[in-house]
């Protein structure tokens, strides 16, 4: 039968909670005259299921953080709100046979008690929901604004389809060929999409990373899914014309290798296999080739079911087929062959690429696999078997087989072929991304209505900026469709509208928008979460922007952080941010992962998921809150483990044990003489916790806490501490456990712990030369003794019989052996 938390616990819970609510100015932002600290951390989609305990983890660490700011005399702006649009909600309520509508406000009300229960400190006042239309007004606004712009399109486009969700996705939102929502087989599907020209930003993005305080880990993350790359973009010449296409434009980082390119390969969707399909009956005519068009389309066909990930996996076989054409290489004269493969990606470069076989690995495999020319240009230090592998080291070693290059160093190479295509006007120097333009629509119900109408004269118009909200109407049946089509589309009453340029007759776009377009600018609204007129006023976004410390996970590095940091760029270039920063975020940190108790990803097919809430009902929310901060870095990868935990619970016993002691001490009038050892301890830890606390690093500081309260009393049984001593301990423990602190600072200071200063170091305790060693008996601490460095072994042993503590243990039996590790401990044996 699992323990239920003591009685004693439940009502200080419900004490300070209450109370908490109703000083709810202890967490407000804005009235306090320190500089100002902005914690962000990512909000939730509120999932019927409750708070997770990777939810408690993230949230916990945050608040800890914030909470230490406020003591250290910040106007901290620590705010909360709701990602409810999206997948998630709508596959809950499509489960659950209920509205989003219902289930978003329900689930919104239950996390948002769960997170008062846990003691975050958040700004309540400044709450924001992303299905509130005075809040996706300001979505749509900006949507608007980026079709303005130019930076918003429609277009017909091969995207990720997902046959489960029946909606298109992102290329980031595909992990291992999967939908990253529900874990189904992705495959490709011809789609009028919305797109929105993120590369644009592409230099900018990664040139803005300098800026930050970003550790290398997300930087890295973000410049690798950006994949800048530089080199030439060059044009084939076809040998025979194919309707309208006379030529291959490719993109290659290594124009030096172009003597070594034999053949080339397109993929499936790339427009000359169009145009082979469109003049099929000539090309089967002229070379009776009715077989191999037929080919070609069955490969396009299977082509098309795979996603992206798939078929850019290089360990993958290789797959193709020769579409019969052939194209001229322009270095020297030779004909080289055209073939169609799915591991070249439309969505990436020209859709088209130069193989060069003996100096790339993939390139090799191809060729090898269809029996294709194998040149090499580079020659590297030691002899190389081509016939067995590529080349790859092609910045180390000379060129051959290169004509007028040969024996250049391949970067002198690179600059002669350059010049070379740049003289005959087919090429020219250029830089290449693997990001993507991100497509905006999404084919589902619970989104934001993009604010667009489709007029038969004047095409796609963006409704009157006075017309938003453009309010998502309720549905009876909002399941996705089989055909692709939004729901909304079976609105009639309410897809019918006028053009808002000519007043004629027009349609609503029927799309919503995708789960980020309300998470990527909530940070701003929170500045000015009422404002009607604004997404936030530039007085607020000046005083709270940008956002100081960004706490999310690492799954977001490569998706919401990247988004949110271009729609920030876009907002400062339309100058309705502050100027002096073009970044949104200075540092962002990513929290870690809790593993379950048996070292495995929790999932409930597992039967391995730790809640919350069970936790609190057995042990109280501050043994939570402290064993998710004990539990290791915070950044790190880490089991669930229940001894641990009891072990955190002992530790907040002992400390509320000893803290008593002392007060009821004072409280008697018993006058005695402070311990030394203890002020030294208290004022380590003091310096040593707010160190810890700066630096995110919550498993150390616990365990200084930890050291401390074993301290306390270890020379002195009655405790002879002071009222301003136990002040600081309560300080100390307050970010971290704040109903006990507040229970405890109630007997010993005035008013909240948590409007209170975080203590000041006294500087005469952490002489350098000083330190403090622990005194064993037979192996057990039993006190500690104070002592300056260096100092004798004759005469440390000396002081350490003489504490009176030990004295007790050493009374009536012999010493039979003297041990002192210098600088670290005595241990004296008796028997």
């Amino acid at each position: 039968m699992k323990q239920k938390v003591e009685e004693k616990i439940v009502k200080r819970e419900e004490k300070w909670s209450k109370y908490w609510e109703e000083n709810r100015d202890l967490y407000k932002a804005g009235g306090k005259k320190g500089k100002k600290k902005y914690v962000l951390v990512e909000f939730p989609y509120p999932s019927g299921s409750g708070l997770h305990v990777g939810h408690a983890f993230s949230f916990t660490g945050a608040d800890v953080y914030a909470r230490f700011m406020r003591m250290k005399g910040f106007d901290v702006l620590f705010p909360m709100g709701w990602d409810g649009f999206g997948l998630p909600t709508e596959n809950y309520a499509i489960k659950m046979k209920r509205k989003p509508q219902e289930v978003t406000k329900e689930n919104t009300d239950m996390f948002r008690k769960q997170m008062k229960r846990l003691a975050y400190s958040f700004d309540w006042d400044r709450e924001v929901n992303t299905t509130d239309p005075s809040y996706y007004k300001w979505t749509q606004w900006i949507f608007l604004k980026l079709f303005e712009k130019g930076l918003a399109y429609k277009k017909e486009m091969p995207i990720n389809w997902c046959p489960s969700c029946k909606i298109g996705l992102a290329n980031e939102e595909v992990v291992d060929g999967k939908c990253e929502r529900c874990g189904h087989e992705v495959s490709q599907r011809n789609l009028s999409q919305w797109v929105v020209k993120i590369t644009d930003y592409a230099d900018r993005l990664i040139e803005g990373l300098k800026k930050t305080d970003f550790i290398e880990k997300v930087k890295s993350a973000q410049i690798n899914w950006i994949g800048k790359s530089s080199g030439a973009k060059l044009k084939f010449k076809l040998k025979d014309k194919i309707g309208e296409i006379e030529e291959l434009e490719v993109f290659t980082t290594r124009p030096d290798t172009l003597y070594g390119a034999t053949f080339m390969v397109v993929a499936p969707e790339h427009k000359l296999v169009k145009a082979l399909f469109s003049n099929a009956s000539k090309i089967a005519s002229e070379r009776s080739d009715d077989e191999r068009i037929d080919k070609i389309r069955e490969y396009v066909k299977q082509a098309s079911k795979k996603s992206d990930l798939e078929r850019a996996e290089l360990a993958k076989e290789k797959t193709g087929v020769d579409s019969g054409l052939m194209a001229i290489n322009p270095v020297n004269g030779q004909e080289i062959p055209i073939w169609i493969s799915d591991f070249v990606l439309s969505s990436y470069g020209t859709g088209a690429i130069m193989a060069v076989p003996a100096h790339d690995e993939r390139d090799f495999a191809f060729a090898k696999k269809f029996g294709l020319k194998i040149v090499p240009v580079i020659k590297g230090a030691e002899d190389h078997d081509f016939e067995e592998s590529a080349y790859t080291e092609v910045d180390r070693g000379e060129m051959i087989n290169s004509g007028d290059w040969n024996g250049l160093l391949p970067q002198e190479a690179i600059k002669k072929a350059i010049d070379f295509l740049k003289d005959k006007g087919i090429g020219d120097r250029a830089d290449n991304y693997h990001l993507r333009d991100w497509i905006f629509s999404r084919q589902h119900y619970w989104g934001e209505p993009i604010p667009m109408v489709k007029c038969p004269k004047c095409g796609w118009v963006g409704v009157k900026e006075e017309d938003l909200p453009i309010e998502l109407p309720e549905v009876e049946a909002y399941e996705p469709t089989e055909t692709g089509e939004s729901p909304l589309a079976k609105m009639i009453d309410w897809l019918k509208t006028t053009c808002p340029k000519c007043g004629g007759p027009a349609s609503r776009e029927t799309d919503t928008m995708p789960n980020w377009a309300g998470s990527d600018w909530y940070f701003l609204r929170y500045t000015d979460p009422e404002n009607d007129s604004q997404f936030a006023s530039m007085t607020e976004l000046k005083k709270w922007c940008p956002v100081d410390v960004y706490i999310g996970g690492d799954e977001h590095n490569t998706l919401h952080l990247l988004y949110s940091r271009f729609i920030y760029q876009f907002l400062y270039d339309l100058g309705v941010v502050p100027q002096d920063y073009p970044e949104p975020y200075i540092k962002r940190i990513s929290h870690g992962v809790i593993l379950g108790p048996d070292n495995q990803r929790m999932s409930k097919s597992r039967g391995n998921v730790i809640i919350p809430e069970s936790v609190t009902k057995q042990y109280g929310v501050d043994v939570l809150r402290c064993y998710l901060m004990f539990m290791g870095p915070f950044d790190g990868v880490m089991a669930w483990n229940e001894k641990t935990l009891m072990g955190v619970k002992r530790f907040l016993d002992k400390f509320e044990r000893k803290v008593l002691l002392a007060v009821e001490a004072i409280d008697k009038g018993e006058r005695l003489i402070e311990d030394e050892i203890f002020l030294v301890k208290l004022n380590q830890t003091i310096k040593g916790v707010a160190d810890d606390l700066e630096k995110f690093k919550y498993n150390t500081a616990v365990a200084k806490l930890m050291e401390l309260v074993n301290v306390m009393g270890i020379n002195n049984e009655k405790l002879g501490i002071s009222k301003e001593s136990l002040r600081a301990m309560i300080r100390l423990l307050a970010p971290l456990a704040p109903y006990l602190a507040e229970d405890l600072w109630a007997k010993v200071g005035e008013g909240s712990v948590h409007a209170s200063s975080w203590p000041e170091v006294e500087k005469r305790y952490l002489v350098e030369d000083e330190i403090v060693v622990p005194v064993a008996v037979n192996g057990k601490r039993r006190a500690e003794i104070r002592i300056q460095k260096g100092l004798a072994k004759e005469e440390v042993l000396k002081r350490a019989k003489e504490v009176d503590k030990i004295g007790r243990w050493l009374e009536g039996k012999e010493i039979k052996r003297e041990i002192y590790v210098e600088g670290r401990m005595v241990n004296l044996v008796v028997g």
